[in-house]
């Protein structure tokens, strides 16, 4: 077993399906570059007793000579050297071998399932068959199937109402890494940055290790960011597209919704979305948003004390808000592009934006760091009605009977509130009480990398988190 960087969870629940003393089958999904493959193959580098991988954009003749490959590869000459002709006799194959396996649990990682699902290919009955009729039936399997499409993983595998309905025992959804899983990927890289950098590199990169391990040693955060986006041959210039279209079958309707979406910060409602892509409001929309939200591209939350016909839809994947805002008509080849953003109007509002979506990213941080992490909490926003509109991004309506309304700024310092910002923040929280006619206790909390300094207004905060409380 090799050592894999952060993942603690899915290492548990791994560790215990594979010691469980009966056959498991386990879906494993989450959007491109997330490391689902690394994961797995790493973590049983040596117990693994079988790993194919489908081949993207081929058809059935192709995928099934490429498990064929697979098999020999593995059993070499425990495997007949014909092709086999379906999905059926293909997975017999694998079957006959497994069983002359000496005895212990033999893990089984077929990854990239979807693009194996080719067009009447019969390759799902014949997967489904293979489990339900034989590998269930051991104690011996630890089946695991993976994929990047993350809609089709959760409709033929994980929500199935066929062959594979109820029959999955575990699932796992492969989310980006924290903050603190980047600090400690970039340690075993080799790579030196300081924490404010490093939530910087966050904000335009999010929690994908993939798009982390691209980063050059010995170079500064901004200069890291303008060999990724925008000098010569620069590695992510085509990542966006590769990206989407590597996910969604038909992408051009996922990238009008995010491209919307990366406008507003604070989200659209399905018939602003409509207005905005031009996209019909029926059932190709729903697929789009359900797919975005699956493959953890966007989220859908309903504001504090709004109803559910009232939902907003959020872009949540930082790339994509980047690549909206700074890449998307930046000629490649504009040396030190980046370098000389810091500081202008454009990079100031992106930050802010950036930033509130990191501490969303990170709310079990901030409760740690609040010292209520075992108090079940609400998250939610809220936006005032009427003429004199006031926004919260954050708010943890508590059980111990505290709302924390939680201010989140990226500043290069400490954070200062002033006369003016006091008033704001004290005008916000009396319509906050007023409107939702909260009985609980309101608290302000801010977060910003470098907390709060002290002066005669900084008394208004209850609590200041620091970089520190979003590492944890």
């Amino acid at each position: 077993m090799k050592t894999v960087i952060g993942r603690k969870f899915e290492k548990q629940r791994l560790d215990l399906l594979y010691n469980s003393g009966k056959s498991e089958f386990v879906a494993v999904y989450g959007r491109r570059r997330i490391g689902k493959t690394y994961l797995l193959r790493e973590y049983f580098s040596d117990r693994m007793a079988f790993h194919h991988t489908g081949l993207a954009e081929s058809g059935q003749q192709e995928q099934l000579i490429n498990f064929q490959y697979s098999l020999k590869r593995f059993f070499e000459n425990l495997v007949p050297d014909d092709l086999p002709q379906t999905w059926l006799e293909a997975l017999h194959r694998l079957q006959s071998v497994l069983e002359k396996l000496p005895k212990g649990k033999k893990v089984v990682f077929i990854d990239e399932l979807p693009w194996m699902d080719t067009p009447r290919s019969g390759f799902l009955p014949a997967f489904e068959h293979f489990w339900n009729a034989w590998a269930s039936a051991r104690t011996d399997i630890l089946l695991i199937g993976c994929g990047s499409v993350a809609s089709w993983m959760m409709g033929k595998i994980v929500r199935s109402k066929g062959g594979f309905h109820n029959r999955i025992t575990e699932r796992i959804h492969l989310k980006a890494f924290s903050l603190s899983e980047c600090e400690e990927l970039c340690g075993s890289l080799g790579l030196v940055f300081n924490r404010h950098q490093m939530m910087e590199l966050y904000m335009i990169l999010g929690g994908t290790p993939y798009y982390w391990s691209l980063l050059a040693k010995g170079k500064s955060a901004s200069q890291c960011v303008d060999d990724l986006f925008f000098n010569a041959n620069a590695l992510l210039k085509d990542e966006f597209k590769n990206l989407y279209a590597s996910l969604f079958r038909f992408a051009d309707n996922h990238q009008l919704v995010v491209e919307a979406l990366s406008k507003k910060a604070v989200g659209l409602t399905r018939d602003e979305l409509v207005k905005a892509t031009n996209i019909p409001n029926g059932g190709g929309l729903t697929k789009v948003l359900e797919e975005l939200e699956s493959g953890d591209f966007i989220r859908r939350y309903s504001p504090f004390g709004r109803k559910q016909r009232e939902s907003l839809y959020q872009l949540m994947d930082f790339f994509t808000l980047f690549y909206f805002r700074f890449a998307k008509n930046r000629k490649v080849g504009t040396e030190q592009y980046w370098l000389n953003q810091i500081d202008l109007p454009n990079h100031r509002v992106w930050s802010g934006y950036a930033f509130e979506l990191l501490c969303l990213q990170h709310v079990e941080q901030i409760k740690h760091a609040l010292g209520v992490s075992g108090v079940h909490t609400e998250v939610a926003s809220w936006r005032s009605k009427g003429d004199q509109a006031a926004q919260i991004d954050l708010v943890l309506d508590r059980r111990d009977s505290v709302v924390n309304i939680c201010e989140m700024k990226f500043a290069q310092a400490p954070f200062v509130i002033d006369k003016k910002y006091d008033l704001e923040l004290r005008t916000k929280m009396d319509h906050f009480r007023t409107a939702t006619k909260t009985r609980k206790a309101v608290h302000l909390t801010f977060v910003s990398p470098f907390g709060l300094k002290d002066n005669a207004y900084s008394g208004l905060a209850q609590q200041s988190l620091n970089a520190e409380s979003l590492f944890t």
